[in-house]
């Protein structure tokens, strides 16, 4: 009996011992878990999603939304879920492992391991597997087959691939070779198959085929040919439309293309379309990037047209031609521009019209009139262009462009003016579905305006709240909260405020109504969003029950509701402590997907029947139980400007209100929404990781900070700097081991602050603005776009050209006050940097080290603003920490903290080991 009970009590301590959490490591980043693909069965039913881990093999779930039966295919993705409700077809990967070996080993791509497809039968555990698939398609409508392509044979000389279609049930199969191109109509009756010839078969030749299914019979559309694209299939299946370019001995710096049709019935495809045709403007031709579509009634067959562009100069040899740009102050865009969209100006086209009974061709669209809007569904009498052509130059400085809005009648293709000079919104969802209608959001006069083919007229004078972003803080106009959509018929539009929805009566005779002025959102601080469910959906039908996400200002929570828009119902308490996202609604049954997460809560898929409650299908990451985290709060104080200011504490969860913790601050603008956003430990591009840092004892400090126009860098200490002494007065955190980072505006925003205080003891600045007159006439290199316009108008808030306010930028300027910095600072800014030039790392790095300062810069070779490649991001976050623990912790520095890395040992040695302080 002694014996046992020592035996009891010696366990007891060793389980206690072993079951004791840790703190989280640069270890844990890979086999981190995270949801990734998601969807639901037409009816409810079944859900299927992946289990995507950061590095490493994911999981395939295929799960009943009631929680009851689950399978688990190991590395399947790409799943589909048939329209019948009975089937999910997916691939396979090959082993991460085997994948990897391949890259490290430097194998031909045709050397790696090969996707498998899979087919599993709901509520069935077995799964079909062919190995060696390049890719699949189902049609929408499904009816029992499939098509996929098999991967090449190894040494292969095959342009094309094998393809098979599969007859699921009865396990048929039917064989084409040389594959290039697939495409099913909606109802699945048909394939379209587009054959090459074999690349060394002189005699062989191109075909397009139209096989029936049912029938086993095929037709060929077109035999012969250079090349075949942008294949579009009709709704109803009859009709099949193409671009081809069918003569080889057509030599130009484009090659010229050609619109085919075809219609059940006819003998094969017809050319019914090219640049010789009536209607086809001089100097135009087929695109042969221009997408194709059908209208819904199949009349119409809608295409891109582009400029024929002029004969390559052969008269001055190459030897001798002269590389110049040429810059001039009157060109739309500038040269770095211009280069950027070189690709895409290449590949620019605009909309044509072939009408199919009349067989007339119509130009919609041109370079002075680029954009166009069909109406209908293709169906339209009218439909709406928009250009700001000719208006291009002053967005250097604005950011934005004017836009002329026009009527374009589809059948004669003469567009008509009915708004000039927009500064404001217009976009697609402004258009209404019968092309009846055309709104937009004006920014001078802050009111919504719609026309009606004739006037127009302002639909929200009558409104007296802000239909703007009441936040807003920047010397630009402010952006509307935007329109939920229209009404059955266009008999009104939705538009939302701050907080609720407004109906406005599109013909002015009665005021625009509160949708749920008797809920009274805007006093219960709940913004309410509807959330598109029918991506299909034309019209809102305002005696259906709606989905909303409703948000709480007060404790930001969401939640998920459903109300009728003309009978609301009562608004629920919204105090979930959580954060829903991605709601999925199944076609056909009152069945709900999304995600609910919170700071300690992995984002976790839940699934909810109308009215009925929640149930949880996944439960990832249970590692985590293992580790310390940390908790989130909101708290408030108010700031040195005398105004009320919020922010997010992070505190560890072994937090202890005795002790004295080190603090970081991290910021940007505006992130106390966030407070129930989880964040996986990962090695991320640019900021800090908040588990991370909570988990091995740091309290994390996020503060909203707002701005007045002129003075970005006070606004930044005004709520920065009053914050951090805030959380200090709680008592649990040591003034003397706090630290700031940011990344790009929070790196400009770092940077001003070791200017004006010593209060932090480390600081980690990514990306940094820290000269705002060599940077207000800099390159965004990422888009070619001049950056005065940040200065004049949005981010950098000085609302003011460099010549009138001159004072401000210097003020603003951390390099001018660099002298009096004292605290450490380490400077990330790669050299591949699109978005901040990177000269502005080097103007503050070349300053602090001439005036003596501890300073540090990395440069990440060949990286833009922030890290895209994981082994980058993983020695990003390792160097930050060991840069904060030496500082706020006191933990021995590393060798590049106190030596750096030598240029001739780069690649070698990465300095990485910790070393005795000198």
């Amino acid at each position: 009996m002694k014996k046992a009970l020592f035996s009891f009590f010696f366990v007891l301590p060793l389980m206690t011992l072993f079951a004791q959490k840790k703190p989280l490591d640069h270890s844990v980043y890979d086999g981190w878990q995270s949801i990734g693909e998601r969807q639901i069965s037409p009816n409810g039913k079944w859900v299927v999603y992946t289990i995507d881990v950061q590095e490493g093999d994911n999981e395939l779930v295929i799960q009943s939304s009631d929680a009851r039966s689950k399978l688990t295919i190991p590395r399947g993705y790409n799943a589909t879920v048939t329209s019948d409700n009975r089937y999910v077809i997916f691939k396979i990967k090959p082993l991460f492992k085997d994948t990897r070996e391949a890259k490290i080993k430097k194998k031909k791509p045709e050397e790696f391991p090969k996707d498998s497809l899979g087919i599993v039968v709901l509520g069935n555990d077995s799964v079909w597997k062919k190995p060696l698939v390049a890719g699949f398609k189902v049609p929408e409508v499904f009816n029992g087959w499939i098509a996929y392509t098999l991967e090449k044979e190894k040494g292969s000389e095959k342009d094309g691939a094998d393809l098979l279609l599969y007859q699921v049930v009865k396990n048929e199969t039917r064989k084409f070779s040389q594959v290039a191109e697939y495409l099913f109509d909606k109802n699945g009756d048909r394939l379209l198959v587009y054959q090459t010839k074999k690349a060394k078969d002189s005699l062989g030749m191109s075909m397009v085929l139209y096989h029936d299914i049912f029938s086993n019979q095929t037709d060929t559309l077109s035999r012969g040919g250079v090349a075949f694209k942008n294949f579009v299939v009709a709704e109803n299946g009859k009709q099949v439309a193409y671009v081809a370019q069918r003569d080889s001995s057509e030599k130009a710096l484009q090659q010229f293309y050609g619109l085919w049709f075809y219609r059940e019935g006819m003998d094969s495809a017809q050319l019914v379309v090219n640049r010789k045709s009536t209607g086809m403007q001089l100097g135009m031709t087929v695109s042969e990037f221009g997408n194709l579509s059908f209208s819904k009634n199949n009349n119409r067959l809608f295409f891109g047209s582009s400029a024929i562009l002029p004969p390559k100069d052969t008269t001055i040899p190459d030897i001798d031609k002269v590389s110049l740009d040429i810059w001039h102050y009157k060109e739309d865009y500038l040269q770095t521009v211009q280069q950027v969209r070189a690709n895409r100006d290449l590949r620019e086209s605009f909309l044509a019209v072939y009408d199919i009974e009349t067989g007339w061709v119509k130009q919609l669209a041109s370079r002075e009139l680029p954009t166009v809007m069909m109406t209908n569904e293709g169906d339209g009498d009218q439909f709406v262009g928009i250009t700001d052509f000719g208006k291009r130059v002053e967005s250097q400085w604005t950011g934005n462009t004017k836009k002329d809005i026009y009527l374009i009648d589809v059948n004669t293709g003469k567009a008509r003016l009915i708004k000039e000079n927009l500064e404001g919104v217009i976009a697609p969802s402004y258009v209404s579905p019968s092309g009846k209608y055309v709104a937009w959001y004006d920014y001078k006069s802050k009111a919504y305006f719609v026309h009606d083919g004739n006037t127009a007229r302002n639909l929200t004078a009558g409104i007296k709240v802000k239909l703007y972003d009441e936040g807003h803080d920047s010397p630009s106009e402010p952006s509307p909260y935007g329109g939920m959509g229209w009404q059955t018929g266009d008999s009104a539009l939705f538009v939302y405020d701050r907080f609720e929805i407004w109906k406005l009566d599109l013909t002015g005779k009665a005021a625009p109504v509160r949708v749920f002025a008797t809920q009274d959102p805007r006093k219960k601080n709940i913004v309410i969003r509807r959330v598109i469910t029918d991506r299909e959906e034309k019209y809102i039908k305002p005696e259906e029950r709606q989905v909303f996400s409703l948000f709480s200002e007060e404790n930001k929570s969401f939640r998920i509701w459903q109300s009728s828009l003309n009978k609301p119902e009562a608004l629920p308490v919204v105090n979930t402590g959580y954060d829903y996202g991605n709601p999925i609604k199944a076609k056909d049954a009152e069945t709900f997907l999304f995600t609910r997460e919170n700071f300690r809560e992995s984002p976790d898929l839940f699934t909810q029947a109308s009215g009925g409650t929640e149930t949880r299908l996944s439960a990832i990451n249970p590692q985590q139980s293992d580790y310390w985290w940390g908790t989130a709060e909101l708290i408030s104080w108010k700031a040195y400007n005398g105004k009320q200011a919020t922010g997010i504490v992070y505190k560890p969860e072994n937090f202890d209100p005795k002790k004295k913790y080190p603090m970081i601050c991290y910021f940007y603008e505006e992130m106390s929404n966030t407070l129930h956003t989880y964040y996986a430990p990962a090695p991320i591009r640019s900021a800090i990781n908040i588990p991370f840092y909570t988990s091995r004892g740091y309290v994390i400090f996020v503060p909203d900070i707002k701005y007045k126009i002129g003075y970005p860098g006070q606004g930044a200490y005004d709520y920065v700097v009053s914050g951090a002494r805030a959380v200090v007065r709680k008592g649990y955190v040591d003034s003397t081991r706090m630290a700031i980072q940011g990344h790009s505006w929070g790196g400009y925003q770092v940077a001003y602050l070791i200017t004006r205080t010593n209060l932090f003891k480390a600081a980690w600045s990514g990306a940094p603005v820290v000269n705002m007159t060599s940077a207000y006439g800099g390159i965004r290199w990422e888009s070619g776009l001049n950056r005065q316009f940040q200065y004049e108008k949005t981010q950098s808030r000085i609302g003011a050209t460099l010549w009138e306010k001159k004072q401000l930028y210097l003020e603003n300027s951390p390099l001018f006050y660099m002298d009096r910095v004292k605290t450490p600072v380490v400077i990330m800014h790669n050299d591949a940097d699109g978005a901040v030039p990177w000269y502005q790392g080097i103007e503050m790095f070349t300053a602090l080290r001439r005036l003596g300062k501890q300073v540090w810069m990395l440069n990440y070779n060949g990286e833009g603003h922030g890290l895209t490649v994981r082994k980058d991001r993983l020695d990003y976050q390792i160097r930050m920490q060991q840069f904060f623990d030496w500082i706020l912790k006191g933990d021995k520095p590393t060798r590049w903290i106190t030596e750096g890395v030598p240029y001739l040992e780069k690649g070698k040695d990465w300095g990485l080991e910790q070393v005795n302080e000198k």
